[in-house]
């Protein structure tokens, strides 16, 4: 359950395209910002995917990815020419593929590695989709599978992709968009692929003589109630069509961090049980949340002058920190970290204190004890810091600095932030569970099992 927003530049504030996506997955799944370098491949050479070797492309573009640890795809990331991608699964009629082949994660990283537009990225991912389909198993542990969509942006142009097996629908953006784990495009789609009304057809899912509905023909209603895919969906379009001025990065972190309209209304809110409208998501008992939350968190903003990606690089967005990573066109990116911070050794589904990821964890997990109280004690001094991370990009673009002044305000920031996390976390320790806010039986139980799996005490 994941949910991607985009934004093109007449409706924000600096005219940059706006990018947002939480990544939710297994709770114990890390997942870590990942660099590949711009590389050439010999002729014939072949490329291991999570699960098939496809063949190699001549050239591919330096990338930077939000990558769950155990496979060769990515949640969401960008690359060197700010083409921004983020996926979705949804749910159809049909059945997905159980048979290895590549997975949605795959087909985002294939996109943002060959295609130097979106217009390009687009065109990979469709290609590779006829091609070789996609399928196989895209859980940590267990099995699921599921077709895919994404959201596919560069600074002049987004594109709204949905899938069913190898075909597909494509909508352009207009203004803003967003997706979640339900299929959206229906009569007004750009383009589809050769099959997709033929496909329906063959499976009854088509009126004879009556205007293809792509949406109305593939949905599966009930999973995708099940996954709260319209309800959020619903909720990410309110959050960004409701307001009466120009977006801005700090409006889209706001929106990740969003448990929903009810929880807006509740001061002393807690993630406890079923959460199907939170688009910042937390694990819990619920069959909706039992496994999924979010992992990880990105908001991008790429225009002319500007390519600056936000990272939490964690789990819970409200429980951390968006962090800048300067990346893409005007920063020396291509075959080397210029302007990248240092992102630590990467993480696995077991805790390590030594990756970022796993000691955010250590505070997360604290807070969902006492949630209202312990998210207080420093929320306010994670928006301040948030303010002033952004006011100093900001004025480091205003006044042109080089990829290596934007690398060393980068990796600043981030040093900063890993301080005031674990500063953050000694401080709600010393916060007593309270009573009203204790974790109910099943909640409580629910984490002590995933902390087991993680080996991770206290």
């Amino acid at each position: 359950m994941c949910d991607t927003l985009v934004a093109r530049g007449g409706a924000t504030a600096s005219g940059a395209m706006l990018f947002a996506k939480n990544s939710d997955r297994e709770a114990n799944e890390a997942q870590y910002p990942f660099f590949a370098p711009a590389a050439m491949h010999e002729a014939g050479a072949s490329l291991r995917c999570t699960y098939i070797d496809i063949p190699q492309a001549a050239r591919t573009h330096a990338v930077l990815l939000s990558r769950p640890f155990w496979m060769w795809g990515a949640e969401m990331g960008t690359n060197e020419h700010g083409v921004t991608i983020g996926n979705e699964a949804v749910h159809a009629k049909i059945a997905p593929g159980a048979t290895p082949s590549l997975i949605g994660m795959d087909l985002l990283r294939l996109g943002l590695e060959r295609g130097a537009s979106a217009g390009e990225a687009l065109d990979v991912i469709t290609r590779l989709l006829g091609e070789f389909g996609q399928g196989g198993n895209c859980a940590h542990k267990g099995r699921f599978e599921y077709h895919n969509s994404f959201i596919v942006a560069d600074a002049r142009d987004a594109f709204v992709l949905e899938t069913v097996g190898r075909e597909w629908a494509v909508e352009r953006v207009t203004h803003k968009r967003s997706i979640s784990n339900a299929y959206t495009i229906g009569r007004g789609a750009e383009r589809l692929s050769p099959g997709a009304e033929a496909l329906a057809s063959d499976h009854g899912l088509m009126t004879p003589g009556g205007t293809f509905d792509f949406a109305d023909s593939f949905a599966n209603r009930k999973r995708s109630a099940l996954a709260s895919g319209h309800r959020r969906w619903c909720r990410t379009t309110e959050l960004l069509t409701g307001h009466g001025r120009a977006l801005t990065a700090r409006d889209m972190m706001r929106f990740l961090r969003d448990h929903g309209a009810q929880a807006a209304r509740q001061p002393d809110w807690r993630p406890d049980g079923i959460l199907g409208g939170a688009v910042s998501a937390h694990a819990s008992y619920g069959p909706v949340r039992r496994f999924g939350q979010t992992t990880a968190s990105w908001v991008a903003e790429t225009g002319e002058g500007r390519a600056v990606h936000w990272l939490t690089a964690t789990s819970a967005p409200d429980t951390g920190i968006f962090k800048p990573v300067f990346f893409g066109p005007g920063w020396a990116n291509g075959k080397e970290r210029a302007a990248l911070p240092d992102f630590g050794p990467a993480p696995s589904d077991v805790f390590d204190a030594r990756t970022r990821w796993w000691r955010h964890e250590r505070l997360h997990r604290a807070v969902l004890r006492n949630y209202p109280e312990r998210m207080a004690a420093y929320a306010g001094e994670r928006d301040r810091l948030e303010a002033r991370f952004i006011g100093q990009v900001e004025a480091l673009l205003k006044r042109g600095g080089s990829a290596a002044e934007a690398g060393a305000l980068s990796r600043d920031i981030w040093r900063e932030a890993d301080a005031a996390e674990a500063r953050w976390y000694e401080r709600v320790r010393k916060i007593p569970e309270n009573p009203a806010y204790r974790p109910s039986a099943p909640m409580a139980a629910h984490w002590g099992g995933l902390a087991r799996q993680a080996r991770m005490r206290g």
